[in-house]
């Protein structure tokens, strides 16, 4: 059984945005797009309904681009429990009230046992300050955290042959 990640929405925007000059975007582009071909079948892959309504949001064409991808993985449910945990996290990890939607894609993963959530959302997710924060309110609420990383610290292999390369 291959280990699962449910990936957030901001890894469809990197994955298909197009070209910039803005070097740390386009440095997010490149790791998100490299992960995608080489390291994506690697695990199991789920998205949930937040991630389509979120996808959908802005630039018409920018949205459609993400949809397509983001379409064809499997949902998890939004469930009681994890509406519930939501608010709990977003108390606990103390999240601002705008984070909403980003403590329901954590709460999402925890419930649906998710081992990792994947994601550039440095600022309320996978952020180092409040990680252990996040992670103390999932098991308060009985739930195993997901590992809450972005494309290149999930690179495994293909990031350690590259630096041994170098």
């Amino acid at each position: 059984m291959l280990p699962t990640v449910y990936v957030e929405t901001t890894v469809f925007g990197y994955l298909t945005a197009r070209s910039t000059s803005n070097v740390v975007a386009a440095a997010r582009q490149q790791v998100t797009q490299t992960w995608w071909a080489t390291r994506r079948d690697a695990f199991t892959l789920f998205i949930s309904e937040l991630v389509l309504e979120e996808a959908g949001e802005g630039n018409r064409e920018a949205a459609e681009r993400r949809l397509a991808i983001a379409r064809v993985l499997p949902l998890v449910n939004v469930t009681e429990r994890a509406l519930g945990l939501a608010p709990e996290l977003q108390a606990l990890a103390r999240l601002p009230k705008r984070a909403g939607a980003d403590a329901l894609h954590i709460a999402l993963a925890a419930v649906h046992g998710i081992d990792y959530l994947l994601t550039w959302n440095l600022r309320h997710i996978a952020n180092a300050e409040l990680r252990p924060h996040i992670e103390r309110a999932c098991r308060i609420h009985g739930y195993r955290p997901p590992v809450l990383c972005t494309p290149d610290e999930l690179m495994g292999e293909v990031k350690e042959r590259e630096d041994r390369e170098r």
